[in-house]
């Protein structure tokens, strides 16, 4: 099949969902003490959120108190008069659920995802848990270190260091400036009475909102709430403003030096606060910068090399607002880097934008609405949060404005709050590496003249003429096999957005010294194919609702998009056309080649990811998962065209293709559309998976590096079972009895040793391997300890089978987690894909549930015995020095 050569003329602007109203059907009841409750029946999944939304957080804190309105976050798991430590967890996972809080500047958020028999558990739990905190002193002083622990962890995070002494540089005055999760030594002096008082002065009806969503019915949720929350007496709530803030002039800079592998820049400016008229513009203006990969920023920094990402937003809480732009390079490049980030703010506020541009940031900043409001706690979370900012109605008149909204526009709010003289810069730099960041260099970058925005051209996407191929239904997807592909199709009605992709299985591991040889000629497909530059690529993805994304993993690649459900056609004709015609030119080679070797080298600075890459080494050596999908920089030094075409000629040309395609679609004529695209491929057969993998050790491996950094973190990987293995359900299940609130793991290392705020188990599974997979990180004079506890606990699962309430809690959990998963299109998708490719078959998604219920004892401890021998265990460990920042 030739692609199209037409040229057309596209929509771009995201319709109004054919009338949908985002708040449509919402109940709202305000309860005689002021609680408010809303609630809003969302059908397309048989799942609940509930969130509880309370107005107070960092904001909220005078000076003594910084970081304590985190603390009571973590307390309010902790229990109550009538559920002990722990139990709010287990009572939650026991109905299929998870939960979770997140503190923020202007509230506090608490929300449990569950299935939709649930909400009446989930209600009491929510209602007992913030009504009836116990706080208990002892309980406290344990949290604290946990706390601590996450402070330190943040301190080794070069990015949100970053971001946070942005604000600080910016603002004077506002407690916006504060380094709000708070400093040990202060959160090591809060008092039970510190955290009391501030629970009993904020947390008032009349500052909480609860908000239900999924399908539910209405009147009896409201109902529900009505019962759990009318005899809470009405309370105000204290309000301690923050200090105004004094209007400033005159550009200021800051550099931080420290032990990190790759510079960052932070960028930013004073914004509005969200009801302020130029907020919809400064979004939209965000989006033009950093959305996508038709972003300036990115054509700017990342298409040139100059960096690895770079990104924008605007993020503006209830006082305050702040323009972003973060950039992550090699720290030579710093004055670079400013000259082209400066010069993409600058062109926006004097040259405007073209109107495609607008079209192209407008459709990716809907549409991203729309995903964020497909997941029941997502909706409720927007309701809630519109809710307290003004009423649930701002959620129409804020999406009807970034529908609507002009370039003009756009323009004038980045030209009255995006000046130069008003921009305060950070740069984080490696230590002895770099030039400072300095004010003079600011201002000249600032005063270079930019250059006008390019305008692009419309790439042809025009679908061929649809092509009946005869297909079966299997688990609610239709199949329809063609020559050289499989198309999947799941309909999922009310998905706003649908999800499109092509998915090829590769034949086995890469070479050794290849490592990441599929990784570049991936991405470097992007950089051109079909006759279209890496920019016009971008645009001809992006009008469509969604920026090309790939898959990288070691068993499979794939190219995909989320989209508007109406616009497959166009998306599956573009995607066509890409894979079946890259450039790989040598250029695109050579730069995509240079930004995964920075890439490579700054996965150090990631405290979670870059311990599981030594565990990985160490566990499979220098072969298949031992070496990380993108490669090492070695491994990549030496990759060249020729390389990169002769792999993707046998991979992705020479493979058979699967085509996933989930939404709200029907989906015998989207199969036709599709078959019209797709048919014509050479006719081949799945590959196998390939030999398994070894396991390397057979005594205790560790792979290791020092650090200067505030904790040490401490990966393990033990053998287990792969994808395909039968036994692979019964590691889930271990999975759920260790990790997560409520979990052995999480108890005895965070909750009764106070260790690590972050302790995990997980079952990694994969097409050629398998493991069961430990990771806490922990202050560096305490590595000893949390290693003896970890291997301590994990040794308790072979010495008995898991009691009979565990086991039920953790199979309940993991069948209601099946459905909270399937919400959105996206993740069905994924699902799909995993099943079809490396799995046993579409049959797995009627399967999945059942499979975990019938997971018995014997079973979960089979699977400790055969896997959690310390003998066989490989480490990755981060030591950290203590230090950091």
């Amino acid at each position: 099949m030739t692609p199209a050569k037409e040229h057309v003329t596209l929509p771009s602007v995201l319709p109004p969902a054919a009338g949908r109203r985002w708040t449509a059907g919402v109940v709202r009841e305000v309860l005689p003490n002021g609680l408010t409750v809303l609630v809003q029946r969302l059908s397309t999944a048989p799942v609940v959120g509930v969130v509880t939304y309370v107005r107070a957080g960092f904001f909220d804190e005078p000076d003594h108190w910084v970081g304590i309105s985190h603390v009571l976050e973590h307390m309010y798991f902790k229990g109550t008069p009538t559920r002990g430590v722990g139990e709010i967890a287990r009572e939650t996972k026991a109905a299929g659920g998870y939960l979770n809080a997140g503190t923020s500047y202007d509230y506090t958020m608490y929300y449990v995802v569950l299935p939709a028999g649930g909400l009446v558990p989930a209600v009491d739990i929510q209602a007992d848990a913030l009504r009836h905190c116990l706080i208990d002193p002892d309980e406290l002083s344990r949290e604290l270190q946990v706390i601590i622990q996450e402070a330190k962890r943040k301190l080794d995070t070069p990015g949100a260091v970053t971001a946070e002494t942005v604000h600080e540089v910016l603002f004077d005055r506002h407690r916006i400036r504060r380094w709000r999760i708070g400093r040990e030594a202060d959160l090591a002096r809060f008092t039970r009475d510190d955290v009391w008082d501030y629970y009993a002065s904020r947390y008032a009806p009349e500052r909480t909102i609860v908000a239900v969503v999924g399908d539910v019915d209405p009147g009896e949720a409201v109902a529900l709430v009505r019962k759990k929350y009318a005899d809470w007496s009405a309370g105000n709530g204290a309000i301690g403003p923050s200090p105004v803030e004094p209007p400033r002039e005159g550009e200021r800079a800051r550099t931080l030096r420290g032990d990190v592998m790759q510079a960052h820049l932070g960028l930013g400016w004073r914004g509005v606060e969200p009801l302020h008229p130029d907020a919809p513009a400064l979004e939209l203006g965000a989006a033009v910068l950093g959305a996508g990969r038709g972003g300036w920023l990115y054509g700017a920094l990342r298409d040139t090399g100059l960096a690895t990402s770079a990104t924008a937003y605007h993020h503006a809480p209830t006082e305050v607002g702040v323009f972003h732009v973060h950039a992550e390079f090699d720290a030579a490049r710093l004055a670079d880097v400013v000259a082209a980030a400066l010069g993409c703010v600058s062109r926006l506020a004097h040259h405007g934008l073209p109107a495609d541009d607008l079209e192209r940031a407008r459709t990716l900043v809907l549409t991203r609405w729309a995903r964020h409001l497909e997941s029941v706690d997502g909706r409720a979370a927007a309701l809630a949060s519109a809710e307290a900012l003004r009423d649930i109605d701002l959620l129409e008149e804020e999406y009807e404005r970034l529908r609507t909204i002009d370039a003009e526009a756009v323009r004038e709010a980045v030209g009255r709050h995006l000046r130069p003289e008003a921009v305060a810069g950070v740069a984080y730099l490696p230590d002895g590496v770099g030039e400072d960041l300095t004010v003079e260099l600011l201002r000249t970058a600032a005063q270079a003249v930019p250059t006008p925005p390019r305008v692009v051209r419309r790439a042809p996407v025009t679908p061929p003429p649809p092509l009946r191929r005869s297909g079966r239904l299997q688990s609610g997807v239709l199949h329809v096999p063609l020559s050289g592909a499989d198309l999947l199709l799941l309909p999922k009605p009310g998905a706003p957005v649908a999800s499109l992709g092509v998915h090829v299985a590769r034949a086995g591991a890469e070479a050794p010294e290849q490592a990441g040889i599929g990784a570049l000629a991936m991405r470097s497909l992007l950089r051109g194919a079909a006759g279209m530059d890496a920019t016009e690529l971008a645009f001809a993805a992006e009008r469509l609702g969604g920026s090309l994304g790939l898959t990288l993993a070691h068993d499979w690649v794939g190219l995909g998009l989320g989209l508007l459900p109406e616009r497959l056609g166009e998306a599956a004709a573009l995607l066509w056309r890409v894979l079946l015609a890259p450039a790989h030119e040598p250029e695109h080679v050579v730069t995509e080649r240079a930004l995964l070797i920075e890439e490579a080298r700054q996965v150090a600075d990631d405290s979670f990811r870059y311990p599981f890459q030594l565990a990985f080494a160490a566990a499979f050596g220098d072969r298949g998962y031992g070496r990380p999908v993108s490669g090492l920089a070695e491994t990549l030094a030496d990759l060249d065209q020729a390389a990169v075409r002769g792999w993707y000629g046998d991979t992705v040309l020479a493979g058979r293709w699967t085509v996933v395609a989930v939404g709200d679609i029907e989906a015998e004529p989207l199969a036709d559309m599709l078959a019209g695209v797709f048919d014509g491929l050479p006719g081949v057969a799945p590959r196998s998976r390939g030999p398994r993998d070894p396991w390397i050790p057979d005594a205790a491996a560790e792979r290791s590096e020092r650090r200067e950094k505030a904790q040490t973190a401490l990966a393990m990987l033990f053998p287990g079972p792969s994808r395909g293995d039968p036994m692979r359900h019964a590691a889930d299940v271990w999975a759920a009895i260790a990790s997560g609130l409520g979990g052995r793991l999480f108890e005895a290392l965070r909750e009764r040793r106070s260790l690590a705020y972050t302790v995990m188990g997980t079952a990694w599974q994969r097409g050629r391997a398998g493991a069961l997979a430990t990771y806490i990180a922990t202050s560096p004079e305490r590595e000893q300890e949390a290693r003896a506890a970890m291997l301590e606990e994990l040794h308790a699962f072979v010495d008995a089978p898991p009691a009979a309430e565990e086991l039920a809690r953790a199979t309940q959990y993991l069948a209601g987690q099946t459905e909270v998963h399937r919400q959105t299109a996206a993740s069905v998708a994924s699902e799909i894909a995993e099943a079809w490719l490396v799995g046993g078959g579409l049959a797995e998604l009627e399967e999945t549930v059942e499979a975990y219920r019938s997971v018995t004892a014997e079973a979960v401890w089979e699977v400790a015995r055969r896997s959690l021998d310390p003998a066989r265990r490989a480490e990755g460990v981060v030591r950290g020095s203590g230090g950091g920042r």
